[in-house]
């Protein structure tokens, strides 16, 4: 008989792809909390910096089962193509539904103290706001503003992306008053950086450079575990400029780009201008950019285009109502058949549309993220999303 820690852990991640990184992150987690069963909720098809997800979430959810994962389960596209607090609020709920005790992220800093202390003063100090706003009239964009009044206050400067995260993850958890516990892990390498860093045979490097050496035909084998390089290998892999015509037309046969999810009036003409102009997602994202709007932004606002995804649909889709069950362990099994009469939303291991108007969305996110690839890949996904069923540990 399989005997489950106290402990219930979990983890965030978009695994695009799934590194080395990763399963180290996934070892000391087992350090920390032995037995304890890990469930992960995964980022899908497009990603929290307004990407494209090189392997799709089915090939992801078992590289993750594979690697020591007990239960995946999907983060829905509002929340995970979303700015940092939107992401975190997703993910966080639905840990919180499955009963989660714990949380590890990786972090720069290394600090969870200090990110604690940030949190309170973003919620309870009374100058924070208006510090915010003091900045914003500067001209600098919401992040930025975040971080200098934060450091105004507390003399903390936290600038890095998976500390930016992990703001969001405590903050998410303090102001619902959730009985989770975070922990954080020292993240050992540049988020952003483009340049693969040999350091040993079995080398940690960012996600980044690994999806740039994969565009520029460079071997990635020792980078990534083994199952992850095998369906980099066989796979074609999607750019995020190969929807760019996509994009294109979506923006030039658009009569109001205002209905989208945080296009602006300014915004909509600036698209207008330098559209027929641009030939990929980068140029139109640095032709259109100001000081008060951050690339990942922008990045994630010509998605919504992409997707159809309206400011309305944003503001319907502001809670989890649902939780999507991607794969499990045997123990992700047991641990799901002691607490599933708990959940007090459902639990969905099978697709069905009637159940959820963002679960219905998700499979139209399905389909347009399946629209670059060769017919016989991209009937596989569309198939997928409504006859697979969760996948299980060998």
């Amino acid at each position: 008989m399989l005997i489950l820690s106290k402990h219930i852990v979990g983890i965030i991640a978009e695994y695009n792809p799934f590194h080395n990184g990763h399963l180290y992150h996934i070892e000391k987690v087992k350090e920390m909390f032995p037995n304890s069963p890990i469930i992960l909720v995964l980022g899908g098809n497009f990603t929290e910096r307004g990407d494209i997800s090189i392997l799709d979430k089915w090939e992801k959810t078992l590289i993750a089962i594979n690697y020591g994962i007990d239960l995946v389960v999907e983060l829905p596209f509002p929340f995970s193509c979303a700015s940092a607090d939107i992401f975190a609020k997703g993910s966080i709920d639905i840990l919180n539904h499955l009963g989660v005790t714990d949380l590890v992220f990786g972090s720069e800093s290394d600090d969870i103290e200090g990110i604690k202390r940030l949190v309170e003063t973003q919620l309870f100090n009374k100058d924070f706001d208006s510090l915010v706003q003091v900045y914003l009239r500067m001209g600098y964009n919401y992040p930025t503003s975040l971080s200098k009044a934060l450091e105004d206050i507390t003399g903390k400067c936290y600038k890095l992306p998976n500390d930016i995260l992990g703001i969001s993850y405590v903050k998410s958890i303090i102001s619902n008053n959730y009985k989770i516990t975070p922990h954080t892990i020292k993240r050992t390498n540049d988020y952003h950086s483009k340049e693969l860093e040999h350091k040993s045979i079995k080398s940690i490097t960012s996600a980044t450079s690994i999806r740039q050496a994969l565009m520029n035909n460079i071997d990635i084998k020792n980078f990534v575990p083994d199952i992850t390089y095998k369906y980099l290998k066989k796979e074609t892999i999607p750019k995020l400029d190969d929807y760019f015509n996509l994009l294109k037309y979506k923006i030039v046969s658009s009569n109001d780009l205002t209905i989208y999810n945080l296009v602006d009036s300014g915004m909509e003409a600036k698209l207008k201008k330098e559209i027929l102009n641009s030939y990929s997602f980068d140029e139109l994202i640095n032709k259109v950019k100001s000081k008060n709007s951050t690339y990942a932004k922008i990045s994630r606002m010509l998605i919504y285009i992409l997707c159809d995804y309206t400011k309305e649909q944003a503001r319907e889709f502001k809670d989890i109502k649902y939780i999507r069950l991607l794969g499990f362990s045997n123990k992700g099994r047991v641990y799901l058949n002691k607490i599933k009469k708990d959940i007090n939303i459902p639990l969905i291991s099978k697709f069905t549309r009637e159940k959820d108007k963002m679960l219905e969305y998700e499979y139209i996110i399905t389909k347009i993220y399946s629209l670059v690839f060769d017919k016989d890949k991209a009937k596989s996904l569309i198939e997928a999303e409504y006859k697979m069923k969760p996948i299980r540990e060998d």
